[in-house]
């Protein structure tokens, strides 16, 4: 299967408390965005990378792919008003050049060849894979006036990473049946569920965080210097 990726890059980063949006702030030296465009686009498998950024950033994002050498970049392209939105908007670049897509999140800029290749080779085989790992922490549900109202069991509770992969024409409905009905879903997975459709979870890494807030910032720069 021919496999893309789509790097959503969109968002402006309200709890970093910066400025500058988020997947531009500087890493060892680099934006965010590049460090994870860096893994997508040295992955031998996969052939197409679009990105999907702030309305306006596209030629600044483009000098910034070109002085990295990333060849694999296709398309730029402006976000939407939800990140729902922004995805379809780069689903609909690779629907004609890719079997099988990627969508990840910019801000997660320590995904591993590993982890594409493995959650690839999942949805080759069953339509939709997306990597995760146990949550740590005992989790409660909790109503509007602040009370508990139950526990559920933590073996059964897994946080949700990316890159999530899916053959791209399956995704596609997913998104477009979302579109019809109005639904706004909390991750791509989300969508393809609703239609029914098997989603396998692969094992995550716990390194691989989505940079957030400064602390999340500061995390990361101490992982790359242990690196």
């Amino acid at each position: 299967m021919k496999m893309g990726a789509v790097i959503v890059a969109a968002g402006q980063g309200s709890r970093m408390r910066s400025s500058i949006s988020k997947q531009y702030l500087p890493l060892a030296g680099k934006p965010i965005l590049i460090h994870t465009l860096s893994v997508f686009a040295s992955h031998p498998e996969i052939a197409a990378i679009t990105v999907v950024v702030p309305s306006g950033d596209e030629p600044m994002v483009r000098e910034m792919a070109e002085q990295h050498g990333l060849g694999k970049i296709r398309h730029i392209v402006s976000g939407g008003a939800e990140r729902q939105h922004s995805v379809l908007r780069g689903l609909e670049t690779l629907r004609d050049e890719v079997d099988l897509v990627f969508v990840h999140d910019a801000v997660r800029p320590f995904v591993t060849h590993g982890m594409i290749s493995a959650a690839g080779e999942e949805a080759a085989r069953c339509g939709a894979a997306v990597p995760a790992v146990p949550v740590k922490d005992t989790i409660k549900i909790v109503g509007a006036d602040g009370v508990v109202q139950t526990t559920p069991d933590r073996q059964s509770l897994w946080a949700v990473q990316t890159p999530q992969a899916f053959r791209i024409s399956l995704l596609l409905k997913a998104y477009k049946q979302a579109g019809r009905d109005g639904f706004i879903g909390t991750d791509d997975a989300s969508l393809v569920e609703r239609l029914g459709h098997p989603v396998k979870i692969i094992m995550g890494d716990y390194n691989n965080i989505k940079i957030t807030t400064p602390e999340d910032l500061e995390w990361a720069e101490h992982y790359l210097e242990r690196q």
